[in-house]
């Protein structure tokens, strides 16, 4: 077997039978969706960083940066800019205590807020698990030679188990393990690219390529910029997390060390695609015969660099790396959509007295159907950049603006937060449908953040400002000792 097939072979094995071993903690709806509310600081920031860092940055961004340089740093300085506030919310988000960013929107608002709300995380995360099965896929092509699609079922099928198994306590189990490959294969692999390639060659490369804007603009930066930005503050996963943590104080020093984690990757990711590039820009399948580059090929530059550029030892780790990658984001994305149809659908309207285990088992069955769509959702989308800023233009444009209003803001009403979920996840499907029906797209995908989320903030400050205020009920445990 080759040494690199066995390598991720070993690795999946030893993940397996950490969460088979962790299913044994499940007993309680808490235990299988807020991991009991016990979680440590450090595997609350390995989740974290793991779950952040996906298929969106070792292909999507390490596509952006081999084909823009240094300047696709925007896109992730957006999760950085958006990490540091959600600093500041973390514990007020674990005193609220609890399941899902649905219950907080139904809590603040009403139960059509909820209902949008689960929609909208729904649809996104769906698309996010897609592309990393889509990424998968690529990632056992170059290894095998096996089809990219097949790739990515047999990826889907192992994230499924991964998922059901234990829930949360599992996936909080497995990414400390994740994480610490992640890091370890990242940065042991960027030294060794770069001197692998040679300084001359990458010193060689156009000069834009190290320049704040690249070959773009400021309006591009901000189109990369905000994306990222919106959905961190409005991403479900790390909410859910957040009420996971064992209590405030935890939930905080969790986010300080992500801001590191993050930062760190990304950053080496980044680097990583900008090195390839020195090598890779005018060869084929990189190339094409008109000289443009191929963006999907693009996006596998990590994983190439990993296979054929640095040595064994340290290809083996790289791509360990990437299927931690993959695997972390994959299972948190596929979790969250599942417990908000299990718990912000089926317990809320369906069956409130739902017992403990049937909806752990009603859940389980909810990963696998979801696992499937997303998968079968995958195969719309020419890149997984452009899944990547669809998805996170939903979060980020659809959620994020009314969520933030509930910690932020005592006079957002229950009319102005249900306009701006509805109006941003409007604007999103309806540039996202044409682009799909068009001959050409209605709008590039790293501009969709623009419309759509200036159109939320407008319906959310304007509609708010035109109806009567909330009454102190639906504010005050929101804004309760506010002290940062």
């Amino acid at each position: 077997m080759d040494v690199y097939v066995a390598g991720v072979v070993v690795y999946i094995l030893v993940l397996v039978t950490i969460a088979g071993y962790k299913m044994r903690r499940v007993k309680t709806q808490d235990d299988f969706m807020v991991a009991g509310r016990n979680a440590s600081a450090l595997f609350l920031a390995g989740t974290l960083v793991t779950t952040w860092i996906g298929s969106g940055s070792l292909f999507g961004g390490a596509g952006l940066a081999f084909r823009m340089g240094i300047s696709q740093l925007w896109m992730s300085a957006g999760a950085w800019v958006g990490i540091a506030i959600v600093f500041f919310l973390a514990h007020k988000v674990r005193r609220i205590s609890q399941y899902t960013v649905s219950d907080i929107l139904e809590k603040r608002y009403n139960a059509a807020a909820r209902l949008l709300g689960t929609t909208a995380i729904i649809i996104a995360y769906l698309t996010i698990a897609g592309y990393q099965f889509r990424g998968a896929g690529r990632l056992l092509n170059i290894l095998t030679g096996i089809d990219p699609v097949m790739g990515g079922a047999i990826t889907c099928a192992v994230v499924i188990l991964f998922t059901v198994l234990a829930g949360l306590v599992s996936i909080l189990s497995i990414d400390l393990i994740n994480g610490i490959i992640m890091t370890l294969g990242v940065l042991i692999a960027l030294p060794l690219a770069f001197f692998a390639i040679g300084p001359d060659q990458i010193t060689s490369l156009p000069a834009d390529r190290f320049t704040a804007f690249g070959s773009n603009n400021a309006v591009w930066a901000m189109g990369v910029f905000f994306p990222t930005f919106f959905l961190l503050l409005g991403e479900s996963s790390m909410y859910q997390k957040f009420f996971a943590a064992r209590d405030e104080a935890t939930a905080r020093r969790a986010v300080a060390w992500m801001i590191v984690g993050v930062v760190i990757v990304e950053t080496a990711l980044a680097l990583l695609a900008v090195v390839g590039s020195a090598k890779y820009l005018s060869l084929a399948p990189f190339a094409l015969a008109d000289g443009s580059i191929d963006k999907a090929t693009s996006e596998t530059i990590v994983l190439h660099l990993a296979r054929f550029d640095i040595p064994q030892f340290a290809g083996v780790l790289l791509i360990c790396a990437g299927v931690a990658i993959i695997l972390s984001t994959a299972n948190t994305f596929l979790m969250i959509p599942s417990t908000n149809i299990a718990r912000d659908i089926y317990q809320r309207f369906i069956r409130p007295d739902v017992s403990q285990e049937t909806i752990i088992w009603f859940q389980r069955f909810w990963i696998v159907i979801l696992g499937i769509v997303a998968f079968v959702l995958a195969n719309f989308f020419q890149s997984i950049l452009d899944m990547a800023f669809t998805a996170y233009t939903m979060v980020g444009a659809g959620i994020t603006p009314a969520l933030l209003a509930a910690f932020l803001w005592k006079r957002v009403t229950v009319a102005g937060g249900v306009a701006s979920i509805g109006s941003g996840m409007g604007v999103t499907l309806v540039i996202t449908i044409c682009n799909f029906l068009l001959e050409g797209p209605l709008m590039e995908t790293d501009y969709i953040i623009l419309p759509a989320a200036a159109t939320s903030l407008a319906a959310l400050i304007l509609v708010s400002l035109m109806t009567p205020s909330s009454p102190e009920e639906k504010w005050k445990p929101f804004m309760q000792n506010m002290k940062m």
